[in-house]
């Protein structure tokens, strides 16, 4: 096995905390019998998040949301809507906190038990941001609101139900493009959740 680089970090700079922050980081990277280079990065910190597939393994459904998303419509989504999990930033709550909490905020389900699958970086060349990924069962009875998410947040969800089967589809046709929901289908899947 390799021995791993050694890194110092030499200057960061911050470059915008208008929304989440932009830091210019330097960084010293030397490998074993070699000279240190040195390394300049913008790394993006918006904190880290959490997401999670509602399903019901009795009805076989998930419970999915679509938004819009600014980033994707810049990048080439003609209208910037995308089929996602439920997620969101942790906001100093721990991943199972938050994503109880987020879970009724944006779906209206109040679930009280989850069960963790993976922690991943989604993005770990310019983003610092860890995503926290669970999955949890749901049934009508835990149905408390409309969800859609905070009006002060200007999320404007729109709470989708799906069978497995068709949202699982969706994968191939393209309408679902999200990498932590087609993950999250994908576990179900494999472990035969549904």
């Amino acid at each position: 096995m390799r021995k791993n680089p050694e890194i110092e970090i030499t200057e960061t700079k911050l470059l915008s905390d208008n929304w989440y922050i932009l830091n210019r980081v330097s960084f010293s990277y030397k490998k074993e019998k070699e000279e240190a280079q040195i390394h300049t990065r913008e790394v993006y910190d918006r904190g880290n998040g959490a997401g999670i597939l509602l399903y019901n393994s009795d009805k076989k459904t998930v419970i999915l949301t679509r938004q819009f998303r600014l980033p994707t419509f810049l990048n080439g989504n003609k209208t910037g809507m995308m089929i996602e999990v439920c997620a969101g930033l942790l906001d100093q709550d721990n991943p199972e906190q938050a994503i109880i909490r987020e879970t009724e905020e944006e779906t209206g389900y109040r679930i009280k038990k989850v069960q963790k699958v993976v922690e991943t970086y989604m993005s770990p060349g310019a983003v610092t941001e860890i995503l926290y990924l669970f999955v949890g069962e749901y049934d009508e009875s835990m149905k408390v609101s409309e969800g859609g998410g905070l009006d002060a947040e200007q999320e404007n969800i729109e709470v989708l139900e799906y069978t497995f089967d068709e949202a699982y589809a969706m994968i191939e046709s393209g309408e679902i493009t999200d990498a932590k929901t087609i993950l999250l289908l994908q576990h179900v899947k494999i472990k035969g959740l549904i």
